[in-house]
């Protein structure tokens, strides 16, 4: 029996959706100098408004990924989808500062279990040795949606005014929950689309996380086990550093370019593709790679480990020069590749979650993604109060350095994947 594939129709629906979730999100960043002269908001408020969302996010991000492992990514996704759709429906209608705070915030609540989903549906329906390409091609909708994103949003901001253009992101996110709910299930056995050979590829060499030590364990003993494994821990600040950079760049990036180079909003939004583009490709080959090293070295510290601190290590050099130079150019080939390599390793932060806890893979993800939501609350709101300080992007650019090489020295000293899975 030749077997199916529909466990990539999956992981397509899952890239789907975080296009879907990251324009959503990004889309505030092109339309807030709009926003701050429509509904007079500071500098300082923009700043508030950017780094709500991560307030939310922060909060189910770490709830989603137990209500993920406990009721399954098909619910939770789906409602997680329905809501933040009307999140975006409230940001058209917000008449002030605090409804579009609100509205930013509930965005954050809405959008925190997606990755955690993505994860628990990754953890069930791919082998091992095909999760960090699954991953990557899931993963690499956040900077496809923040390539496309650009230009998209402001041709529809530069037609029509801002709550025109949140309408339209609406009536788009809400298209996608019932090709979700119709299509998925979360155990692959349970799917009319799956035959007997692709699901015996799929369980094969412990794809199945039910019989999982950790399924054993009382939720407390679960989550102190997840918060005392160093490679974990060390993941978690790997994220948020990486976190940092993708929020920075996500909710600054354009007006950074007005302001330093004084360029208008569609060449903001053209500018914008390439880093992203830049980002897609590397996101997708390195999880390709991943995957690749651990087949011929079967060594998770080369195929996970030395790609998140070679990538963090080129981002850090990558926005120095960003700090000392008005030169356009300069800004262009470092922002570039800074975006490309922060955003390399996204697969193998991911997959190392599922290495170590596969029966537990939406927790851990829950846990690392906090502290990504937290990155998503500082990066904007520290620039907007250095910007209001000394109306220079300069420090926030070193920063962003110090961050990255910080994650380089610990991955390089405790992030031990292969050891640190065995104890678990």
């Amino acid at each position: 029996m030749r077997a199916t594939r529909f466990r990539w129709v999956v992981i397509f629906l899952l890239f789907a959706v975080t296009v879907v979730n990251y324009v959503d999100r990004a889309a505030i960043s092109y339309a807030i100098p709009m926003m701050e002269r429509d509904l007079g908001l500071s500098k300082l408020d923009a700043g508030s408004v950017l780094g709500a969302f991560g307030l939310g996010y922060a909060v189910t991000t770490l709830l989603g990924g137990f209500a993920v492992d406990r009721y399954g990514a098909r619910l939770v996704l789906t409602l997680a989808a329905m809501l933040w759709s009307l999140s975006i429906g409230l940001t058209a209608a917000a008449t002030g500062f605090f409804a579009l705070y609100a509205a930013r915030v509930l965005l954050g609540v809405s959008e925190g279990p997606n990755f955690p989903a993505l994860t628990g549906a990754v953890s069930r329906w791919l082998a091992p040795e095909e999760r960090a390409t699954a991953l990557a091609n899931a993963l690499v909708a956040v900077p496809v949606a923040l390539a496309i994103g650009g230009p998209v949003v402001t041709q529809l901001l530069g037609v029509f005014d801002w709550r025109i253009t949140f309408l339209i992101l609406f009536l788009l996110s809400v298209a996608w929950v019932p090709l979700w709910y119709f299509l998925f299930r979360d155990d692959p056995a349970e799917s009319r689309h799956v035959n007997a050979a692709e699901l015996a590829q799929i369980r094969r060499a412990g794809a199945t996380p039910e019989s999982h030590a950790l399924l054993k364990l009382p939720e407390g003993a679960v989550v102190r086990r997840l918060l005392t494994n160093r490679t974990l821990l060390v993941n978690y600040w790997a994220f948020f550093v990486f976190g940092y950079f993708l929020f920075f760049f996500m909710t600054w990036l354009p007006s950074y370019l007005e302001q330093v180079y004084k360029l208008d909003l569609a060449t903001v939004g053209a500018f914008t593709m390439v880093p992203w583009l830049a980002a897609a490709v590397t996101l997708w080959a390195l999880g390709r790679w991943s995957d690749h090293l651990t087949r011929t070295t079967g060594r998770l510290r080369v195929s996970r480990s030395y790609l998140i601190a070679g990538t963090q290590l080129i981002a850090a050099l990558a926005v120095i020069p960003l700090a000392f130079s008005d030169q356009l150019w300069i800004a262009f080939s470092g922002i570039t590749v800074a975006v490309a390599a922060s955003m390399g390793a996204n697969a193998a932060y991911y997959a190392v979650n599922v290495d170590i806890a596969p029966a537990r893979a939406a927790t851990a993800l829950g846990i690392m993604d906090f502290a990504f939501a937290i990155a998503g609350f500082l990066a904007p709101v520290l620039t907007g109060w250095v910007l209001g300080l000394r109306g220079s992007f300069a420090d926030g650019f070193l920063l962003m350095a110090a961050l990255a090489f910080s994650s380089v020295a610990l991955v390089l000293a405790f992030h031990h994947p292969d050891a640190d899975k065995e104890a678990a």
